[in-house]
Formats: C-alpha cells, structure tokens, sequence
C-alpha cells in the first residue's frame, strides 16, 4: 500500500511539472505574439496608409512559397492550439491547487502567494473573454458598433475606439494583460529553471514588470490617441 501510494504520488508530481511546463513554453510563445502585435499596432500613429500597408504585408508574408495569408494562418493556427494547451493546462493545475488544499500544510505553504494566483486566473479568464471579442469585432466578424465599414482595418479600429465603452473595456483588458505578465514572466523563468540564484531571480521578476509594462502600456496607447484625437480618420 505504502509503495502504490508513492508510486502514486510520484507520477502525480511528475504530471504537475509537465503541466507547468506546458504553460511556460505556451506562455512565452503568447509572450512573443504580443510583442509582435503590439509594434503592429502602434503602425496606427504613422496614419491610415502606414496602418493598413502592415495590416496587408501581414496576409502576403511567405509568398510565393505559401498562398496569400497562408503563414497568418499558419501563426493563427499555432495561436490557437497553443491558447488550448495553456487554458487546459491552467484548468487541470487550478483543479489540484483546490484538492491540496485539504492538507493545512500546504494552505499555509502558499498563503501569501493566494492573492497572486487569485488575479491570475481571474485575469485568466478575463483575456480569454477579450480574446473572444477581440477577434469578433476585427478578425472574424469585424464588428463595427458605430455601423460603418469593416472593410478598412485603420477605419475600423478608429471607429471602434472612438467609442468610450470599447476603450474602457480594452484598457481593463490591457491591465489584467500587465499583470497576467508580470507575474507570468517570473513563472515561466522559475519553472524552466532559469531562477536558481538571487541574481537570476532578480533580473527575472525585473524583465516580468518590464514586459507587462512595455506590451500593455504599448497596446493601451492606441486607444487612448484615438480617443484624444491624435489618431483620427
């Protein structure tokens, strides 16, 4: 009995790492997506040519090796399975967090680390529901809520940030995105074991705030020139 329960619990710690792995590697590929589109977006401050030139060269990138908006796809395609993996791999590490928490050991263990996994998954599941929207109103169903075009890509986003409640839902979006990251960041350096000294773990936490800062205060400053008038049709 005592050999299958460690046999058990060994199997068990070995699967825990393998999730976490899971999610660092899918999270530093999110990391460098996010990166890559938010220098996309801040196209949108050279005008309304500079804006949709990059919104095309994005669709005839690998041409003529692949079709016409072939390696978007592609990208799309690695996104997406990539944000399946990171999302059950976030459920199933969610799920033994709240078994574990039958043993006072380990509720005393990661008290004060609660708060910070608290805001992960909340903020988690906040980006997933943005993502989803996201995609709606400027990819899959270009949704425009002022009733005009979804033909051009600069026209469409101005119109959608020039109404207030879009932009106050993408900046909240954009914080929960921040602090995803940093905390994220710090995760993914100590699970791939990149944190083994005071130095590593400092520069680390130190890249984690640098980046959240970087990517949402890079995607937050779209919106908020739209709204100031410094991006306009």
């Amino acid at each position: 009995m005592a050999t299958a329960t460690l046999v058990k619990n060994s199997r068990s710690t070995r699967s825990t790492i393998a999730l976490k792995l899971l999610m660092a590697v899918t999270g530093l590929v999110f990391i460098g997506y996010v990166l890559a589109h938010m220098y996309g977006n801040l196209k949108a401050f050279a005008g309304h040519d500079a804006f949709n030139e990059y919104a095309e060269h994005l669709r005839t990138l690998g041409e003529p090796l692949l079709p016409y908006s072939g390696l978007l796809w592609v990208i799309r395609v690695v996104l997406l399975v990539s944000l399946a993996l990171h999302v059950y791999a976030a459920v199933a590490l969610w799920r033994r967090a709240n078994t574990a928490r039958g043993s006072k050991y380990v509720v005393k263990k990661n008290k004060h680390s609660s708060f910070s996994s608290h805001l992960m998954r909340w903020g988690g599941v906040t980006l997933l529901l943005f993502i989803v929207w996201h995609l709606l109103n400027f990819t899959v169903g270009k949704i425009n809520v002022g009733g005009g075009a979804t033909n051009d890509p600069f026209n469409l986003m101005v119109d959608s940030f020039s109404v207030w409640w879009l932009t106050l839902i993408y900046l909240v979006a954009m914080f929960m995105l921040g602090t995803h990251l940093h905390h994220g960041v710090w995760s993914a350096g100590q699970t791939l074991g990149f944190t083994n000294s005071a130095r590593t773990r400092l520069l680390w936490k130190r890249a984690g705030l640098v980046v959240a800062v970087v990517v949402a205060g890079g995607f937050s400053l779209v919106p908020l020139g739209v709204l100031a008038g410094v991006i306009s049709k």
